[in-house]
């Protein structure tokens, strides 16, 4: 079975599950329909919009990706991705697609709409022949790691510190924008192994079994913990920056996460996350 195989599958049962149709967003109404759900997700703390619609339009008229997930007829999720250059291993540009937003109404999260829509976008990337998809995250949302680390199978680069500046939206505004980088390589046996539920977080017992590893703890609930405490929240912030980054310099990788999803840091050769026994799409 091919990775095109593995991604027709994996998608048809994120759609069951979730209970959305997945569609590729070309004409202006459905771009605004999705602009909507960016700006309702990420309200402007001064107005404006996350992506304005003509240069939403020109994005998707130029090559970029965009897709909505419908349930009875309304676009309840989005995402919006860019073609981009990333240096290769030879040191020649290649060519990726970048994620830049994915968003879901408060009333249709926790469905693995989330998850449906990766599903779409990496079988999108495969038929375009696109190898790589990037995005950002913040490593303090936990739910955001295990989605990205055990469910896709993405990897986890660097750490860049206030990466996008202030945050003009209500939900980012009283920190800073620190992000990591997946990197998801689209036809790898990783992704593969994802898409068939084959990767798992590791054990206690694992864990304990790698006395080089570098456990990096995060938060339960990074969101629920800002609106609570903003102070704290960035306290934590400070806390994962500085143990992260500190790792990294000494030529640390995230290979994967503990069974309560905290980072799980080895030396640049450890082994990732191991197969887990189920073998149905996830």
């Amino acid at each position: 079975m091919t990775s095109t195989d593995i991604a027709v599958r994996a998608l048809a049962l994120a759609e069951e599950r979730s209970g959305a149709q997945i569609r590729t967003l070309t004409e202006l109404a459905d771009l605004e329909r999705a602009r909507v759900v960016f700006d309702t997700t990420w309200p402007m703390v001064e107005g404006g919009s996350n992506l304005p619609s003509n240069l939403f339009r020109a994005l998707v008229h130029a090559g970029a990706y965009a897709c909505g997930a419908y349930i009875g007829g309304q676009v309840v999720g989005a995402t919006v991705a860019f073609i981009a250059r990333e240096p290769g291993a030879d040191g020649r540009p290649m060519v990726l697609l970048h994620s830049h937003m994915a968003a879901v109404l408060a009333d249709y999260r926790n469905r693995s709409l989330g998850t449906a829509m990766k599903c779409h976008q990496r079988l999108w990337a495969l038929q375009q022949g696109i190898e790589v998809i990037s995005w950002t995250f913040d490593p303090l949302v936990r739910r955001n790691a295990r989605l990205n680390m055990l469910k896709l199978g993405a990897e986890v680069r660097g750490y860049e510190r206030d990466f996008y500046g202030r945050m003009d939206d209500d939900y980012d505004f009283t920190d800073e924008s620190d992000r990591v980088f997946a990197w998801w390589v689209v036809g790898s046996d990783r992704a593969d192994a994802a898409a068939l539920g084959r990767l798992r977080p590791l054990t206690d017992d694992e864990v304990a079994a790698r006395p080089e590893a570098v456990i990096v703890t995060i938060p339960e609930d990074i969101v629920a913990l800002r609106e609570a405490d903003p102070d704290l929240g960035r306290a934590w912030r400070l806390r994962v920056r500085e143990q992260m980054q500190a790792a990294l310099a000494r030529g640390y990788v995230v290979t994967n996460l503990t069974a309560a999803g905290d980072y799980v840091l080895e030396p640049k050769d450890a082994p990732t996350a191991p197969p887990a026994t189920e073998r149905t799409p996830a």
